[in-house]
């Protein structure tokens, strides 16, 4: 096992520092125990559910105050890491779950895995986002929801063509060439320099056989393929290294993209901006069927005095009914098996696609090198997509970066 100060080392050195200090939760003069939260959460609708809850717990807890405060998704992993170091940080903390495990072996995070067990509730969440709360057999969060991707189409080109969505890797690349036109693109993805595009390119991965630990493989190649296919043919336009699953969602939502990849988040914005009747189907399969999770998890800083106070939050969140209204605001799936049963998202059509989904879809769980791991997919499709390198050259100069670093 690595360890902590490699862990942290490597943290340090995949994310620029801020000069913002951090503070744990503490006790007061009153003698209520003041515990702080973070979340990055922004749309009105989440930050009430979550404004609700700590009131909720407030009411029922008269010992207890929390103090929330909004940290960005850019400055979160800064201020953690900042906090670390003095031994300070907030009492709960909601992580990005494919940043989880690197800051569970940095240290940062508190080891819960007696109070997970003493809750009981763990069999009651999928192994896909449970996984990545897990490190070295000990368990240091719990999800908080989940989104994973799929294929948003565009039901008015699609029938203009007298085609159906595709199911399959031959479906989509004659359906790209179809829905190609004037001022429209078939296909879309983001291959942008970020941690968007690995997570786009994952599926793909995972669907043509391969996956991280046996990155140099025949099913890494195909996957490579299949995007040099698209941009080659100009059926998917080589300005998708620089656009983010925002600015895809934005472009499929005026018209001028046929299909796209992206995931449960998008489906209020294009059900409030939409300028097109879409749909959504499973992403198609290559050698078999695959997508990948998203989501935050739910964690407790190490530096947090009082740990047990912050996990009684965590549970009270988690409850069925609590939890649903907080994700029905933010386009999450739950990562809890009884409560995607709800029919909220098991009757609404586009919202089942990705629910039926996560019976299969993995989670970024690639250990505490995952952001070097990422980093190095992220510069091959840019090399391929930029014409720099040959599909073949791009896959064998990742993979030789991202073997030491793979679980």
């Amino acid at each position: 096992m690595r360890g902590k100060m490699k862990a942290l080392f490597l943290a340090f050195s995949l994310f620029a520092l801020t000069l913002t200090a951090c503070s744990a939760g503490s006790g007061n003069d009153s003698g209520k125990v003041t515990l702080t939260w973070w979340d990055t959460m922004t749309t009105d609708g989440s930050v009430t559910a979550i404004n609700n809850i700590i009131s909720e717990y407030e009411k029922a807890h008269p010992n207890v105050k929390i103090k929330r405060t909004y940290v960005s998704s850019s400055d979160i992993k800064n201020k953690l890491l900042l906090g670390s170091i003095g031994n300070q940080g907030p009492d709960i903390v909601w992580i990005d779950s494919a940043d989880h495990q690197t800051f569970a072996a940095a240290g940062i995070l508190a080891d819960i895995t007696a109070e997970v067990k003493a809750w009981g509730q763990a069999d009651q969440y999928y192994d896909g986002p449970w996984s990545s709360t897990v490190y070295d057999g000990k368990n240091y969060g719990v999800p908080v929801g989940s989104n994973n991707l799929a294929l948003f189409y565009n039901k008015e080109l699609f029938d203009e063509a007298g085609i159906k969505p595709p199911t399959n890797w031959d479906e989509l690349k004659e359906d790209a060439k179809l829905l190609t036109k004037k001022n429209v693109y078939g296909f879309a993805v983001s291959a942008v320099k970020t941690e968007e595009g690995t997570f786009q390119f994952l599926p793909f991965l995972l669907q043509a056989g391969s996956d991280v630990p046996n990155f140099d493989s025949q099913g890494t190649l195909d996957a490579v393929n299949l995007y040099d296919y698209m941009a080659k043919n100009n059926y998917m336009s080589r300005e998708v290294i620089t656009q983010k699953q925002s600015d895809t969602a934005t472009q499929f939502a005026a018209g001028k993209v046929a299909m796209m990849v992206n995931g449960t988040w998008q489906i209020p914005f294009l059900q409030k901006e939409g300028k097109v009747n879409w749909g959504v189907v499973p992403l198609p399969k290559g050698k078999t069927g695959a997508t990948v999770l998203g989501g935050e998890n739910w964690a407790i800083s190490a530096a947090s005095k009082h740990k047990d106070a912050a996990f009684d939050v965590i549970r009270f969140a988690n409850e069925p009914d609590r939890l649903k209204k907080l994700l029905q605001t933010n386009g999450r799936l739950p990562s809890r098996k009884d409560l995607l049963q709800d029919p909220f998202w098991q009757k609404d059509p586009q919202m089942k696609v990705f629910a039926d989904a996560m019976e299969v879809a993995k989670a970024r769980a690639y250990g505490p090198d995952y952001a070097g791991i990422s980093e190095a997919i992220q510069t091959m499709l840019q090399q391929v997509l930029t014409g720099q390198a040959s599909p073949e050259q791009a896959v064998q100069t990742a993979a030789g970066k991202i073997k030491p670093l793979a679980p």
